[in-house]
């Protein structure tokens, strides 16, 4: 009772700092709000590419450095390092009101070290590391002078055509808020204005990975049980998070484009939500509505924005230039505007920038940071925890012992550059491991490692394949490395054909028909079709890209030194018919439940109507059973929780981690629900022979579903529990049942 008393205290103290640092803040932000006129309120609003903000002279960088030095801007993106940020910081200060600028850069993946695509770091499922990953990164942009980043993504992407599935963390709405709240942590840390955090921002709001035949910047049409359901969560998750910022998408929805978005931006996340952060455009959608058709010119499209609750404009210029004369005609409330300036105004006394605007420019700080040599030991594990073993015929791997001669084949084996993928800050490749590098490394001068490309990442020629095959020949085994270009997903990189590209896959075929036994490394930034590779390789390892350290990491797997414990965040189709593709679907009145018999059923008839790797899968090299499956209560009310506990036992010689997944079936509602959805996981390490029990605590708002007439609901029924190791993969099931429950609005937060 002792204890619980103290921790109630440190509690206590803890919110009434928090309130009172709060109010304080509140209360210098209208301190500087009432002295500030028409024209600098609108300045705070406006944000600015400044890469040659520093350079050269010209007219255009000397109209900005004026517009800054008048207080004409309130952020700048794409300027970088100490000394630049510094540099311009002192150009703000010399405002009138001098108010200091906010400095943002796209840290998506690492700042100076290169940390796996998002997409990679999902297939971990480990938040800690996904965490840990995150503030490092803002850990090294913050010593740079940033303050600001526009990550994490959290849009649910179903469709692998669209480049920016990358960004994200995949298909799932529980993953992916998960996953949101461990990267706004690791970003932000648990409070702003500390100088090894930045601020986050959840983009882009919203659906944006719903977009049409998965094309950047297109349309999205969806109703309100998906948006709710699907598409919104993750970003709630981001907000009870603490998020710092919101991005709006480029895409309509249902009609409107997100920027220009009232129900989105003021009703939802401002209303319900009660959000306090403040929202930034994405580059240039203000003035892109009126591309749209929705706008009449730029001043229209900057009502339209301000109005419904865009408050800084990225990159269009509509707030500059038209903002002032729709607030003096009536046309704009001057409430609007207050609103914003206050919002931005709170970030920046939060970050601490007013009492010192030169906080982050610490040129000897940076200088330590960025030499920091532990944060590749953290880009090495967090690289190997994101690999996903796909196949391992005949326990081919690891290769513990070193074989006397290996073929290295493939584009992609002496390749830098693109292990960094999309989104990286700088180009410097020298510091990233290859395949080639890590593989040689690892087994030293056992083995004899001989090298042919075989061709290119996009070619229509197969003149290098006879060096390729020869090499092959002559080898005890092959690995090659396999994939997309760095530059072929990320934004405005969607692809209408996912397969493989070029020549590789015949590449594959021809290396195969040596008789050598092949293991393939496929490295993307999204999920690809490969079913060759799929049917007649021994190994698989899908890699995505694992950034500085994908080299070491790859080998470390491919040795046995880690055992890789990764699990798929999106599901791979068989054919680019099956897109979009995805484990939580509907049942439908016709299901198909078995491979025969599929006449006048919801199915292809021209190839499996499974997926290829579903959501969830991946190998290791341990082997796992579950057994004792067992719940607290079979029959409970909505206002009761419940305990699911089961034994998982590691039956092999290795050590090592499972994904153990929870999955739950409303078998029958007002509204129909999806075969199953994942409500919990845990990622369980076990030693050879080792046996643990896990438990799960199963909560009444796990068992909502939101109903546009009436919210998040719950309903009486039988409910189906699924344990497994992945979603097509359940180990153990059993039944329980929901009893007098009232139907009644709950957290929108399911």
């Amino acid at each position: 009772m002792k204890k619980y008393n103290v921790a109630l205290c440190f509690l206590l103290m803890y919110c009434l700092n928090t309130s009172a640092q709060n109010k304080r803040i509140h209360q210098r932000v209208d301190s500087v709000l009432r002295f500030m006129t028409l024209k600098e309120k609108i300045g705070q609003l406006n944000q600015y590419s400044g890469r040659d903000v520093t350079g050269p002279s010209n007219p255009q960088q000397y109209n900005l450095r004026n517009e800054i030095k008048n207080g004409m801007v309130g952020s700048m993106l794409n300027v970088k390092g100490v000394k630049d940020t510094r540099e311009i910081q002192g150009v703000a200060l010399q405002s009138r009101l001098k108010i200091p600028l906010l400095f943002s850069l796209d840290v998506i993946h690492g700042y100076k070290t290169v940390f796996p695509v998002p997409l990679a770091e999902a297939a971990s499922w480990d938040t800690a590391a996904i965490r840990l990953s995150a503030h490092t990164a803002a850990k090294e942009a913050a010593a740079s002078g940033i303050h600001w980043t526009f990550a994490p993504m959290v849009d649910i992407a179903r469709d692998a055509r669209w480049g920016r599935v990358m960004e994200g963390a995949g298909e799932d709405t529980y993953l992916g808020s998960v996953i949101a709240k461990a990267r706004v942590k690791g970003f932000q840390g648990e409070r702003l204005g500390g100088t090894d955090a930045v601020m986050a921002c959840a983009k882009h709001f919203a659906a944006y990975g719903a977009a049409l035949a998965g094309r950047d910047y297109n349309a999205v049409d969806m109703s309100e049980q998906m948006l709710q359901e699907v598409y919104l969560p993750p970003f709630k998750a981001a907000a009870d998070a603490g998020i710092a910022t919101f991005m709006n998408s480029f895409n309509t929805l249902n009609g409107i484009p997100a920027t220009g978005n009232r129900y989105l931006q003021r009703d939802i996340l401002k209303g319900d939500w009660k959000y306090p952060g403040f929202v930034v455009s994405d580059w240039g959608s203000i003035g892109e509505m009126t591309t749209w058709g929705y706008a009449d010119d730029l001043k229209d499209a900057a009502r339209h924005a301000i109005t419904a609750g865009s408050d800084m404009d990225m990159e269009s210029q509509a707030y500059k230039k038209e903002l002032e004369s729709l607030v003096v005609s009536g046309k704009v409330n001057i409430k609007w505007i207050d609103d914003a300036v206050r919002r931005i105004l709170y970030k920046k006394f939060e970050l601490g920038l007013f009492d010192d605007p030169y906080r982050f420019c610490d040129a000897t700080r940076e200088a330590k940071v960025m030499a920091d040599n532990s944060h590749q030991l953290i880009a090495r594990s967090v690289a190997e925890k994101s690999i996903v073993l796909l196949k391992n015929e005949n326990h081919i791997l690891p290769l513990q012992q070193a074989p006397k001669s290996v073929a290295l084949i493939g584009p992609l084996i002496k390749a830098k550059k693109d292990l960094a993928g999309s989104w990286t800050v700088y180009a410097d490749t020298a510091s990233i491991t290859s395949v080639y590098m890590g593989l040689r490394k690892k087994f030293s001068s056992q083995t004899t490692f001989n090298y042919a490309r075989g061709c290119g990442i996009n070619d229509t020629s197969s003149a290098g394949f006879h060096e390729a095959i020869e090499l092959a020949t002559k080898s005890d085994i092959v690995i090659m490395a396999l994939g997309e270009a760095g530059d072929m997903s990320g934004e405005a990189k969607s692809r209408s054909d996912i397969h493989l590209p070029g020549k590789q896959e015949e590449l594959f075929n021809a290396i195969k028909a040596t008789g050598k036994k092949v293991i393939v490394v496929l490295m993307a930034g999204r999920p690809m079709i490969f079913n060759d590779i799929a049917d007649k390789a021994e190994g698989i390892i899908y890699a995505f890209w694992l950034g500085s350290e994908a080299g070491n990491a790859i080998a470390n797997v491919i040795s046995g030194d880690y055992n890789p414990s990764g699990k798929l965040p999106i599901t791979f189709p068989r054919a680019m018919g099956q897109i979009p593709i995805f484990y939580n679907y509907s049942n439908t009145g016709r299901p198909v439940t078995a491979t025969s018999g599929i006449v006048y059923k919801s199915a292809y008839i021209d190839l499996p109507n499974t997926p290829r790797y579903a959501f969830g899968y991946g190998l290791s090299y341990s082997s796992f059973t579950y057994s004792d499956l067992k719940i607290s209560k079979a029959k409970l009310t909505q206002k009761e929780s419940f305990n699911v506990t089961f034994t998982l036992t590691n039956n092999s010689a290795f050590a090592g981690e499972e994904v153990v997944q929870l999955y739950l079936q409303d078998k029958k509602a007002s509204v129909v629900r999806p075969v199953k959805e994942l409500k919990a996981f845990a990622k369980i390490m076990l030693k050879p022979g080792e046996h643990q029990g896990v438990t799960f605590t199963v909560k009444p708002d796990q068992l909502a579903f939101y109903k546009p007439t009436q919210g998040w609901i719950t309903e009486p029924g039988s409910f189906k529990l699924m344990i497994g190791a992945a979603s097509n993969d359940i180990k153990l099931s059993t039944d329980f049942e929901l009893q007098d429950v009232v139907n009644q609005g709950l957290s929108s937060n399911k």
